[in-house]
């Protein structure tokens, strides 16, 4: 018997009826513990009903959580940064020149990928973040000389008045209360050429609410999206799905859910129809 066979088994037996109260009640308490950082727990119908479950605390808005993408996350790319990069460098080709970052933290797409990109001349690339994630991301962006990052804390105006040719959201989507990409788009004056999502928790069934412990004493609620709804959604505002790839590094487990829990994320690109 595989390992991954044995462990199924395991987890089958610990989601029955019998040791699932069991199970939540550790579960619960190893979520809310220094241990339990990039732990899900419980099914919420909205964010409001998910945070009354939760400790009061600042969420991503948090310095401390900055450090491990100054230090590492602006050096370095991951697998799941090919395929943005591939599609990325390709509407550069096509004559892109503006991009909004949409959760880009410190701007750690930029510093990361312009080691391995051709970045166009004339480029503007807008990160919209969380108050000190900005703060940082701009004293960073001073030291490394880094000119065509901006930074604003402000999504809704930033979306209203959006010019760009290319958004990029890579595993922020799920952390905003009203962030559907069809409710973003019909938001913005002039809609993108090119929209790259990544790090999405999509699978197959309906949509709902959870929580995540992100770390330093922090949690937040999280959105689960059917994969299809999104999908269609996109394409009811004229867009075409062009790559679908699966993110390994990112899966969900959710105590005594294991019907709401799936292996990996997702990403995807879309481009705007002629």
């Amino acid at each position: 018997m595989s390992h991954a066979s044995a462990a199924q088994i395991v987890r089958e037996l610990l989601e029955g009826p019998v040791t699932r109260p069991a199970l939540l009640r550790w579960r619960r308490k190893q979520f809310f513990a220094t241990e339990g950082t990039g732990f899900y727990f419980g099914v919420f119908e909205d964010f409001m009903t998910a945070r009354r479950h939760l400790p009061t605390n600042p969420e991503f808005n948090n310095e401390e959580l900055a450090a491990e993408y100054v230090e590492l996350r602006t050096r370095q790319v991951f697998a799941y940064d090919y395929p943005v990069m591939w599609w990325l460098e390709k509407a550069f080709r096509q004559g892109a020149r503006s991009v909004m970052d949409i959760g880009g933290s410190v701007g750690v797409h930029y510093h990361a990928y312009r080691s391995y990109l051709d970045m166009p001349a004339g480029l503007t690339w807008q990160v919209v973040e969380v108050p000190a994630m900005v703060g940082i991301g701009r004293r960073l962006a001073a030291e490394r000389g880094a000119t065509p990052l901006s930074f604003t804390d402000d999504l809704g105006e930033a979306v209203g008045s959006a010019d760009s040719d290319i958004w990029i959201a890579a595993g922020v989507l799920q952390y905003l209360e009203d962030a559907r990409p069809k409710d973003l788009l019909t938001r913005c004056i002039k809609r993108p050429q090119h929209v790259l999502l990544n790090k999405l928790p999509l699978y197959r069934g309906g949509d709902f609410v959870t929580t995540q412990n992100i770390g330093d004493g922090c949690f937040a609620p999280v959105h689960v999206f059917n994969g299809d709804r999104l999908i269609r959604e996109m394409e009811a505002l004229d867009f075409t799905l062009r790559d679908r790839w699966s993110v390994h590094e990112r899966s969900l487990y959710l105590p005594g859910y294991p019907e709401r829990s799936f292996p990996s994320f997702t990403g995807l690109y879309f481009d705007a129809r002629a």
